[in-house]
């Protein structure tokens, strides 16, 4: 159906036609041109001809007979059919307020995380009650399972997703990356944990325990229970690799930045309800012992439950990927990247040691990871002293995880406020503190549990138990604190730094902040533990250790924020600056054809009278 534009003054002529001078316009020979008038019933349109006014509605003829000058008035201009369709295609279809086109994006992307995050909760608390509550085992296992097997083994992975990327589709690369996990925890669940007895080489392991003496405790049992060790590492590669790389790739890939910036946030919320929900399910699942009759393995049939749940998890989130592949069209992006610097470890070390704001944003980021890991370890090691049973470590760890997702998801809502109201280093000062507070109440029950026991027993609580609870509210605050306030206060303060420092300083970061961090921890710890023989005995060293990280990172975001304040008010000033010192100029056309810029006395060099001048250049100049 052919669309028409009626124009009625849309060009004007020059009010002394005397003056003005019109060229005829003569058309290449090529153009074919037909006339069209108001009374026309079926106007044919031009071949190949879309000429766009400058601003002007697009018309595709021209109203010519034997003179080609612009007609003015009662001429109707015919539109592309291109331009017609995409002016019909412009009003997509919505439900509930939001374009079908997104929520064909959005609704299965959420699908896809929330099943990610369901399974990685289920996994994150099962390969600790594996690898902490096995016989020959503990919770000192952690620090050398992190540095001499995870490790390797992330960046083994990497290299070969990298090779592999060079080589696959996108598409190969999500299913060769993604099955490969499905694959392995079902057969983990039903084949590796049932015949675990059978290839774990714990005689082997117990004779090389009375040889190097129980200090050697944890790296042997690496060797004791090497399967419960490889779940560790895939359930921790799920969630670098599967949300990390396989998730927030696709959605990077197929979302627009305008629609990130709507739906990223909520995505956030949802992680926080997949953990509530999947905590409820391990705790269900963990409880199933209680209806078993004597004599049965209640933990493997729970693991067999649980892995089938993960399984089935896996599936969706592959039918979820190939939906919208084939019904989510791509968006238009740019080809030009923006370049980043690639910085080795040398050049971040000095460039971090140059700038104090730098320098004071890594000791925060290090002193977090620190922190984390020491408390953590401790924490798990008193976990499995009171809840010795898999089954039963893995029901509290339920009940732990629904409460992390609820603190997150509060927390989560009241950042904004807390941001609003107190600003950024109030913000900055929270997860240190709440570190600091609960782990002085954690280290001080663990070390003069003694004298206050008579107390606690009034409310029903051994020393142990009460270590345990505290413990688990360091975790659950600190890890909400770290997700709803730590991890935007560190993004913000990158914001007012110059582009060159902006990058720079994150790459630096990202090279050194974040792996010595995490591996810095467990090197505090297994350094403690061959020292003084147990993490038992490491305890009161591992509590001054944490103070002094935690009073140092407190230092460093005290000191980032007069910095941070300096630079945004600097930033701000600038603006005002500027705002100021707009100016417009008059710009006068002389009789010659000249312009010349007529600012008032600033512009005056000829050193004339400025008033005069100023008055000339407001008054109208008669042409």
């Amino acid at each position: 159906m052919a669309a028409f534009l009626q124009t009625k003054g849309l060009f004007s002529l020059p009010t002394n036609p005397k003056n003005a001078k019109i060229k005829a316009f003569k058309p290449p020979q090529s153009l074919r041109l037909r006339n069209f008038t108001q009374n026309s019933l079926k106007p044919k349109s031009f071949d190949n001809l879309c000429l766009n006014s400058n601003g002007f509605q697009k018309f595709n003829g021209f109203s010519g007979g034997e003179n080609y000058g612009l007609s003015l008035k009662n001429t109707t201009f015919h539109i592309c059919k291109a331009e017609a369709a995409a002016s019909a295609s412009a009003e997509e279809p919505k439900f509930l307020g939001i374009e079908v086109t997104t929520l064909k994006k959005i609704v299965p992307l959420g699908l896809m995380f929330f099943c990610i995050l369901f399974n990685y909760t289920i996994l994150r608390d099962t390969k600790d009650v594996l690898v902490v509550t096995a016989k020959g085992s503990s919770a000192e296992i952690i620090p050398f399972l992190k540095t001499w097997v995870n490790l390797p083994m992330a960046i083994g992975f990497m290299v070969l997703y990298t090779k592999m990327a060079n080589v696959l589709s996108k598409k190969a690369l999500f299913y060769t990356t993604i099955l490969p996990f499905i694959a392995f925890f079902g057969a983990f669940g039903f084949v590796l944990y049932p015949l675990s007895n059978y290839f774990h080489p714990t005689a082997f392991a117990d004779n090389l325990l009375s040889v190097l003496g129980p200090r050697f405790l944890g790296p042997i049992a690496i060797l004791r229970i090497w399967s419960f060790c490889l779940f560790y590492v895939m359930a921790e590669l799920w969630g670098s690799v599967v949300i990390s790389v396989l998730f927030w790739g696709f959605a990077n890939q197929i979302t627009t930045i305008d629609e990130a910036k709507k739906f990223y946030p909520l995505f956030g919320l949802g992680a926080n309800v997949a953990l509530v929900f999947s905590g409820r399910t391990v705790k269900y699942f963990s409880n199933m012992r209680q209806h078993l009759g004597p004599g049965v393995d209640g933990w493997a049939i729970s693991l067999k439950a649980m892995m089938s749940i993960v399984v089935m998890m896996g599936f969706v989130i592959c039918l979820c990927y190939w939906w919208a592949n084939q019904y989510v069209p791509l968006p238009t992006r740019s080809k030009k990247k923006k370049e980043k610097p690639n910085m080795g470890t040398m050049e971040s070390i000095k460039f971090l040691a140059s700038s104090k704001y730098i320098r004071d944003l890594a000791t925060v980021v290090v002193a977090y990871g620190i922190s984390i890991n020491l408390v953590e370890v401790t924490w798990k090691s008193k976990l499995k002293a009171q809840f010795p049973s898999p089954n039963e470590y893995s029901s509290f760890m339920g009940d732990f995880s629904s409460a992390t997702g609820v603190a997150t998801f509060t927390m989560m809502l009241l950042s904004q406020w807390i941001f609003n109201k107190y600003g950024w280093g109030v913000a900055a000062s929270i997860t240190p503190t709440v570190l600091l507070i609960t782990g002085i109440g954690f280290f001080s029950l663990i070390l003069f549990g003694g004298p206050i026991a008579p107390v606690l027993a009034q409310f029903g609580m051994t020393p142990l138990l009460a270590a345990v609870y505290v413990g688990a509210m360091q975790n659950i605050f600190s890890k909400s604190a770290k997700y709803s306030l730590f991890d935007p206060c560190k993004e913000m303060a990158y914001i007012p730094l110059d582009e060159e420092t902006k990058l720079k300083g994150k790459a630096a970061i990202d090279v050194v902040c974040n792996p010595l961090g995490k591996s810095g921890g467990a090197l505090i710890q297994q350094f403690m533990i061959l020292t003084f023989g147990s993490l038992a005995n490491s305890t009161p060293y591992l509590g001054g250790i944490l103070l002094v990280i935690v009073l140092a990172w407190l230092a460093a975001a005290r000191s980032l924020d007069k910095q941070f304040t300096e630079l945004r008010r600097e930033e701000e000033l600038e603006e005002e600056m500027e705002r100021a010192a707009v100016k417009i100029p008059v710009v006068s056309q002389e009789s010659d054809g000249n312009g010349s810029l007529m600012g008032g006395p600033a512009l005056n060099t000829a050193g004339g009278d400025s008033t005069n001048s100023s008055s000339e250049s407001s008054s109208p100049r008669k042409m």
